[in-house]
This record gives C-alpha cells, structure tokens and sequence, in this order.
C-alpha cells in the first residue's frame, strides 16, 4: 500500500507521509531567522539569487499581519500568500469583534491551528511552510508598548515561543 497518497493514512511507523514532504518543503526554502532582544525583535531573511530579469522588490519573505505583528516564513511562498492572507482575515475580524488588536500568540495559535486543520483533511494538503511570528506583547500600563515575543509555527501545527529561532535553508535546527 502507498501510504503518501493520502493524508489521513498513517504508515506502519506511524509517520504521516504528507506532513514530512511539507517539512521538506521548509528545509529546502529560505533561511529565516528570529532574535528576541530585552526590547525589540529582529527577523531576518536570506535573499537567494534570482533570474536577471526578476525584480527583486517582488519577493516579499517577510510580511506584516496587523500593526502589532510580523511574520517571517520558508517554504512555498504560494502556501504562505494563502495563509498570510487568512491569518490578516482572522486578525481583523478580531477587531471588529473584540475592538483590540490580536495578540502575537492569537495568531500564533491561529496559524497553528489552521496549519494543523489541513493535516487531518481529505483533499487538502498540508502547508508548506513555517513561520516565525514576531512581535509585542499586550502592554501591561498606559504608555507601556509591551514585551517583545517570538513564536514558531511548522507545518504539523505545532506553535511555540523562542528567544531566537532558524527555519529552513537546509540546517539542522529547522
């Protein structure tokens, strides 16, 4: 039996094929990296070369999802325009629903969750891509402008939170 085929079938070893080939996905992308400092968060995305006539302003691997978060992904960029796009849905029906910003770990669970919903689905495939969600905090006093924070999400819908993290490029962290 060909147990890549489907994505709900688990081999004898109990490894879903699906999910892996979404990891390979991610190793194989760019580089990105995430470092949580007292007071800030810096991302960083490697810039891998590109075809003379490509204009390199059209390769965007680092985003903004609302005013109070960023996110850093490796993997299919098409995979990733897919879930930035719905992660900014879910963050603006937040506000309209709670009138407050999303928190960075809102969204985390969000991408976490939707990434893992599409483990478990008949005729969807997992995303190819992880994500490094920056950001800060809810401020704690008026004034305050909040914590840094650092979350990691893969494509099995795992989420958790770093002081500095690498995905893809083919190392051994990722």
């Amino acid at each position: 039996m060909s147990y890549d085929r489907a994505i709900t079938v688990f081999s004898p070893d109990g490894h879903l094929f699906q999910v892996e080939y979404a990891m390979e996905a991610v190793r194989k992308g760019s580089t990105a990296v995430g470092v949580r400092g007292k007071d800030c968060v810096v991302l960083a995305v490697e810039r891998r070369a590109l075809a003379k006539l490509q204009d390199p302003r059209t390769i965007r691997k680092i985003v903004s999802v609302d005013n109070r978060s960023v996110l850093a992904f490796a993997g299919l960029t098409a995979d990733a325009r897919v879930l930035i796009n719905k992660t900014r849905t879910e963050a603006q029906s937040y506000r309209l629903t709670c009138e407050d910003a999303p928190s960075v770990e809102y969204l985390a669970r969000y991408i976490a969750r939707t990434q893992q919903k599409y483990t478990q689905r008949g005729g969807v495939r997992p995303f190819g891509i992880a994500t490094l969600l920056a950001g800060f905090s809810d401020p704690t006093a008026e004034g305050d402008v909040g914590k840094p924070v650092l979350y990691q999400t893969d494509p099995a819908g795992t989420h958790s939170s770093w002081r500095a993290q690498v995905i893809g490029g083919r190392n051994s962290k990722s």
